[in-house]
């Protein structure tokens, strides 16, 4: 019984020994490498935004896909307060980091700093690089970060995470992520490890014409030498955004990389001049109004003097005046700038302007989404020169944003209705106002019709297709007037008896000789064909209604 009860004794002093080496261990040993562990983990929560909500793109079956999500990523972070030598320090870890040890040493050489943080997102070679060297004060470890796995794609609609203004933690910049900052972010819970905790932002983005329009725009972009272009594609019954995005874009992953500009969505945060997409608008306003039908004929010479200015059609010098006998229709198919001139002139300015405003082109469409721009018609006040709306029925000297254009063309789509566009899926489609009558747009989608058929570019074989061209000359904002490069842009929507979506491309900074029907009109025809087979869209046109 003694010997049992010595070797209980025995045991007992040998777990107590352990425990008190262990102790001895944590607080004399490694006692600065958890005091500094526990010190740079207090100073970098206050920076932390604990779990932030996803953003899911959502394809024609509901099935979600992550565009935005929370990845654990190494970091490398130093605890200055704890590193004994600062010169040492620096020197042993530079070539790890890649870092000048100047800038190192500096850093390191703060006496009470408990935290900096050296390496955000590190590889993780790097991270190992780090725990190998075993440099007191130096350390790697793992956090939380916002990751989007499709990279570039749809850059500007999402945005990206960063250091908030006051460098207290991160917070939305651009795009969705700012937009929905405060749902995604969240509320903090209670409790001693509280933390926000975001909600999930599922969108109308449909991964998969996302991807397919980015594709048919960045070659579009290389194939014209542009400075770059945009595109949008969205369903004209609901609002819904199906695509959105611009050429150059961005890494959000690495956003650091790019300059400020690319984070821009110049859709809906830039104004340019549309050109002859315009002039559908000019037509729907004038038939509306009941000052011309589709069948309205007048005499094109070709061009028009107007005071000192003489305006022409684009392709005069080539094809020279259509005469006497030219129709509204025939207006849209070769998009002569006289003849829209003449639908302006019988509509009346004041009415013509009314137009323009009921369709929504001087405002902001609602579209959530930040730094949402109104276009601008300041060039048509009741004292403006006549000239001012003659160039405005054909779409110079007034500015519009892209999804603007999408969002008026759309109401003609739709049957006269003009949608608010949105992305996010949870809110619901939002009739705006109704702008024309339906027998209205009906007719001025068959003159759309008529423009494609005739045209021969954008046809697809038993689709009715709607769609217009636009070229404009850019401003020259420094010494007035115009310059010598242009904007080339195509609008469409289909099939025309049953519109299932609307597609807008524009392609920037052209030289004067380019022409959008080589460029931008093939390149909607692409996405068309892409889209109405990814939905499945059965044919409305039949036997000998079929288009080649």
């Amino acid at each position: 019984m003694a010997y049992r009860f010595s070797l209980i004794i025995a045991l007992i002093a040998v777990a107590y020994g352990a425990l008190l080496f262990h102790l001895y261990e944590i607080q004399l040993v490694k006692g600065n490498y958890y005091y500094a562990k526990a010190a740079s983990e207090v100073a970098a929560a206050v920076g932390t935004n604990g779990t932030r909500g996803a953003i899911y793109f959502t394809d024609l079956n509901g099935n979600e896909l992550p565009a935005a999500i929370e990845k654990q990523f190494p970091i490398v972070y130093a605890v200055p307060s704890a590193i004994d030598d600062p010169a040492e320090a620096a020197h042993t870890v530079a070539p790890i980091l890649d870092m000048p040890a100047s800038t190192l040493q500096k850093l390191f050489s703060k006496p009470h700093d408990d935290y900096e943080l050296l390496v955000r997102k590190a590889d993780p070679s790097v991270a190992n690089g780090i725990e190998d060297a075993d440099v007191k004060g130096v350390y790697a470890d793992v956090e939380n970060d916002r990751y989007y796995p499709l990279g570039t794609v749809a850059s500007q609609v999402l945005g990206y995470v960063g250091p908030n203004a006051s460098n207290t933690g991160e917070s939305g910049h651009y795009g969705l992520e700012s937009f929905y900052n405060g749902m995604l972010e969240g509320v903090s819970t209670s409790g001693p490890s509280a933390q926000a905790v975001g909600a999930d932002l599922q969108l109308t983005i449909d991964p998969n014409i996302q991807i397919e329009a980015e594709k048919v725009l960045g070659d579009l972009v290389e194939q014209n030498h542009a400075t770059g272009g945009s595109v949008i594609v969205a369903d004209p019954q609901t609002g819904r955004i199906l695509a959105m995005g611009g050429d150059p874009g961005f890494d959000p992953n690495s956003y650091g990389d790019s300059p400020i500009a690319n984070f821009l969505n110049t859709n809906v945060q830039a104004v340019y001049e549309p050109g002859s997409i315009l002039k559908v608008i000019t037509m729907a306003a004038g038939i509306d109004a009941g000052k011309i039908t589709p069948n309205t004929t007048y005499t094109d010479k070709g061009f028009l003097k107007i005071g000192p200015a003489t305006i022409t059609n684009y392709d005069y010098t080539t094809h020279g005046p259509y005469g006497a006998g030219t129709t509204m229709t025939n207006v849209i198919e070769h998009s002569i700038n006289t003849g829209a001139i003449f639908a302006e002139n019988q509509t009346g300015n004041s009415t013509f302007e009314a137009y323009l405003k009921k369709f929504g082109l001087d405002g902001k469409t609602g579209i959530d989404m930040p730094g949402e721009v109104a276009g601008n018609l300041s060039e048509l006040s009741p004292k403006a020169p006549q000239i001012a709306f003659d160039t405005a029925a054909y779409g110079q000297g007034i500015a519009v944003t892209p999804i603007e254009l999408v969002s008026a063309i759309g109401a003609i789509a739709n049957g006269g209705t003009l949608m608010r566009p949105y992305v996010n899926a949870a809110l619901a489609p939002q009739p705006i106002r109704r702008v024309i009558a339906t027998s209205t747009a009906a007719l001025v989608t068959q003159m759309m019709v008529s423009a494609v058929d005739k045209a021969q570019i954008a046809n697809i074989a038993g689709y009715a297709l709607a769609g217009k061209t636009g070229s404009a000359f850019i401003p020259d904002l420094v010494h007035g007037g115009y310059t010598n490069n242009l904007i080339d842009s195509y609008i469409g929507f289909g099939p025309a008896s049953h519109p299932r979506f609307i597609a807008f491309i524009r392609l920037n900074t052209l030289p004067a000789t380019a022409l959008a029907a080589q460029s931008v009109v093939p390149a909607f025809k692409e996405l068309s064909q892409y889209i109405i087979n990814y939905y499945s869209i059965p044919p409305d046109r039949i036997g000998t209604d079929a288009q080649p």
